[in-house]
């Protein structure tokens, strides 16, 4: 039986966090083995912000290790370089040959990006969801995983596949479908108590997957807490059950549940409690981060997996580029 093709990809932007573990890349590793995985380092992206020539091939080295460091298997999946597939470049102008402009400049990432840098509204942000799509379709991918910000993109995806099949007559591309990971997915919030961890919160409020201890101690040392509780099993405020949350996703049930007693009999001190999160977060981290050290330090095996990615990227790409353009007329 033929497996469900999945494609997702990631900008090169910064390292992975803990928010980025609990939120993907763990479900992307448990999903290896149920699809067939594309992973790609989504560099051409990351040119609408205008990088130095110099970040980019180590922005996207660095997450590239980071993606194995996580459980990525490039035996298992498909992990390659967005720049080294320039089928994906062709496929995009085909597509964007048949976007039409009123329906680009509706979309909301590019209406929010116009309002945040007025000064860089590029063909490239415009056109931002032809690349997402052909990075999808370049591979007749039948599954996405999207988070809620993403769904336009794919809906707009579809749209591009489905105006292509009726414009050539053909069943060119499927219509791919968002895939959830419902319940799995764990939101991990910010140590200022405020959203979810991300860059958009700062390092200060974020622990990152390279982080060393001493880093991560002072990071949860300084998380935001209150006075404590002052009745017996009172609700918890939002920067408290942020705590909590964080020590579920890193120490024993048993921690959490003692944890949770003292605060509810009001006997909680919340120093303890930052020093077991600090001490089970370490444990956590640690070998996530001793991995992507051994990872970065061995050039020659990550150039063989770039390699490997693109040639197995290549092949599926190769094929569905064929097709389109013997579908269009041109020849191959």
């Amino acid at each position: 039986m033929t497996k469900d093709i999945v494609c997702s990809g990631i900008r090169p932007t910064g390292n992975l966090h803990l928010g980025n573990y609990f939120g993907a890349l763990r479900n992307f590793v448990a999903m290896q083995d149920e699809y067939d995985c594309y992973f790609f380092i989504a560099d051409y992206h990351s040119l609408t912000t205008h990088p130095t020539p110099g970040s980019i091939y180590d922005d996207a080295r660095r997450i590239l290790v980071q993606y194995l460091a996580c459980g990525l298997d490039p035996e298992r999946s498909t992990i390659y370089l967005q720049s080294d597939l320039p089928e994906t470049v062709e496929l995009y102008l085909f597509l964007n040959m048949n976007a039409y402009l009123g329906e680009l400049e509706r979309v909301t990432s590019f209406k929010d990006k116009v309002r945040q840098n007025p000064n860089n509204v590029n063909a490239g942000l415009l056109t931002y969801p032809t690349l997402m799509a052909a990075d999808i379709l370049i591979h007749k991918a039948t599954k996405v995983p999207v988070g809620k910000d993403q769904e336009q993109h794919l809906e707009m995806t579809r749209t591009f596949a489905q105006r292509f099949n009726n414009m050539y007559h053909s069943e060119c591309f499927p219509l791919p479908q968002a895939v959830g990971f419902g319940q799995q997915l764990v939101k991990i919030p910010a140590l200022n108590g405020a959203g979810k961890m991300g860059k958009s919160e700062g390092e200060a409020s974020t622990i990152f997957l390279t982080d060393e201890p001493d880093v991560i101690r002072k990071k949860i040392m300084k998380a935001k807490s209150d006075s404590g509780p002052t009745e017996p099993n009172q609700t918890k405020p939002e920067e408290i059950e942020n705590l909590f949350t964080l020590l579920r996703v890193v120490s024993t049930a048993d921690t959490v549940e003692h944890f949770d007693h003292l605060y509810n009999t009001c006997q909680i001190r919340y120093g303890d409690l930052k020093k077991q999160l600090a001490e089970d977060m370490e444990k956590f981290i640690a070998p996530f981060r001793e991995r992507i050290k051994e990872l970065e330090a061995d050039d020659a095996r990550l150039r063989r997996i770039m390699d490997l990615g693109r040639d197995k990227a290549h092949a599926s790409a190769s094929r569905t580029l064929s097709e389109v353009r013997r579908t269009i007329g041109y020849r191959n």
